[in-house]
């Protein structure tokens, strides 16, 4: 007997769970993008498959709705392979062990795949049902969006007819989202030269402790950025020392929780670093109540910075731009543009950084990657952009919003959260793919999506099926 047997609704469940027997970790997409096609001939239906496993399928529309426009329905069949310690999988070849616990589907041991599982099930529910009613329908499917939308940045736009794209990618019932960031990842190479080291005393100054965060969700909490930081150490010990080398951060799209540099100078600096430690955790009491400072002699290295290029360096650090830097006029509370340094590096004739710029609004992005320019050009430094994907801007004129807000509360006799997130979508990409499209994203209650507690409510997801479909006979 199937786990998900003899629950509602039972064809986007009896897919759910055919998906979760397929291995389908982002970039080893092959086996289900080949399913779909295999669905695709079984039910007689025109469909597309690229060569990045992309799977685009059409239906017509129902008696009736022939000669409607269509619509585009979209998810990805990549998932996220994580697993508890103890835990014995090959995501590569091995089903998933899946469970009934209430009212969610969890799986044992490892992540679900419910993101973004639930819609493809959704979509193959629909394509299936003879009795569903509804415009022409253009499903399309993409592959490694967790590993940077590789495969909506590969679709090939003139596949499509429809001007309405729905997104099956959110993970709060209620909430349509409207609107994603697009981004950049910047690189700013700042050289230095170094000379003989005259100081008596090496030091390696820590600050850890920090609280961190994802850069996009988090970055509007005036959470502390240890890079940050360390620059506004170096800047006030500066005329007491010499800089041999800095470093911090994990990943340029998290806020950096430590940094440390390795210094110089010919007197004990432990007062200083104290003092620094109260000023800094003084400014950030309710965000990073656990910042700590750490001072500790080591072995005394022979080269340096020499001075300009230190004061240089220093002046970089200060002055990169860094957190929230403009807010929405159009959604409350949203970030619409910030940037944030997260990875510092010292390589053998240069510092690197790593920031991850976002914007809602193309033309701000532009403006920050301006900014490093031209910090880049004062300093001596060079800039390399890399990943540029686009965003998606607010319509204040969307119709799919206005209707989908509309029969959620004749539905359900409340009104549906309209947000947007600080982060990237692939509705960005897919815009600049298809073009001037009308999209929205919404999907049923998930918690704890990437990790091996992700879980899916069974009940979130009838409710979100039976919305759909009822949206569609209203478009």
């Amino acid at each position: 007997m199937r786990v998900l047997e003899n629950r509602e609704p039972q064809r986007v469940l009896f897919y759910f769970e055919e998906l979760t027997k397929i291995p389908r970790e982002s970039g080893n997409e092959k086996a289900v993008s080949d399913f779909l096609v295999e669905f695709a001939k079984e039910n007689k239906l025109e469909y597309f498959q690229d060569s990045a496993m992309n799977v685009v399928v059409k239906k017509q529309g129902s008696k009736g709705y022939e000669n409607h426009e269509a619509v585009i329905l979209q998810g990805h069949i990549d998932m996220v392979c994580a697993k508890d310690k103890d835990k014995v999988i090959d995501f590569k070849k091995d089903s998933l062990e899946i469970l009934v616990d209430g009212d969610f589907i969890r799986a044992k041991g490892t992540t679900l795949g419910a993101d973004n599982g639930i819609a493809v099930a959704m979509s193959l529910a629909l394509l299936e049902d003879k009795a569903a009613v509804h415009p022409p329908l253009e499903v399309l499917f993409t592959t490694e969006e967790e590993t940077g939308m590789g495969g909506a940045s590969n679709v090939d736009g003139s596949l499509f007819n429809g001007k309405t794209l729905i997104n099956i990618d959110s993970e709060e019932e209620g909430e349509f989202c409207v609107s994603c960031a697009g981004g950049v990842r910047i690189k700013f190479h700042q050289p230095y030269k170094t000379v003989k080291n005259t100081y008596s005393k090496t030091y390696e100054i820590e600050i850890a402790g920090l609280t961190g965060g994802h850069s996009g969700i988090e970055i509007h909490k005036g959470r502390a950025n240890a890079i940050r930081l360390l620059g506004r150490t170096l800047e006030s010990l500066s005329k007491d020392i010499g800089i041999v080398k800095v470093d911090g951060g994990e990943k340029m799209n998290a806020i950096a929780k430590r940094a440390k540099a390795v210094i110089s100078a010919n007197r004990d600096l432990t007062e200083d670093i104290k003092e620094l430690e109260k000023i800094f955790k003084n400014e950030h009491l309710t965000t990073d109540e656990k910042l700590e400072m750490n001072i500790r002699e080591v072995e005394k290295e022979s080269e340096m910075m020499n001075t300009s290029s230190a004061n240089r360096l220093i002046d970089v650090m200060l002055l990169m731009v860094n957190g929230v830097q403009s807010m929405s006029a159009h959604i409350e509370g949203l970030v619409e543009s910030s940037s944030n340094i997260g990875v510092l590096s010292t390589d053998k004739d240069e510092v690197v950084f790593e920031s991850a710029a976002r914007s809602s609004v193309e033309s701000l992005k532009k403006k920050m990657i301006a900014q490093f320019e031209s910090l880049a050009s004062l300093s001596g430094g060079k800039v390399v952009l890399e990943s540029d994907y686009p965003e998606w801007p607010f319509n204040p004129d969307s119709k799919i919003r206005d209707l989908m807000k509309s029969v959620y509360k004749d539905m359900y006799g409340e009104e549906a959260k309209i947000m947007a997130i600080h982060a990237g979508l692939e509705c960005g990409i897919l815009k600049r793919q298809i073009g001037d499209i009308d999209m929205i994203s919404f999907g049923p209650n998930m918690w704890d999506v990437h990790t091996p507690n992700e879980h899916v409510s069974i009940s979130s997801i009838e409710r979100s099926y039976v919305f759909l479909k009822e949206v569609l006979i209203k478009l």
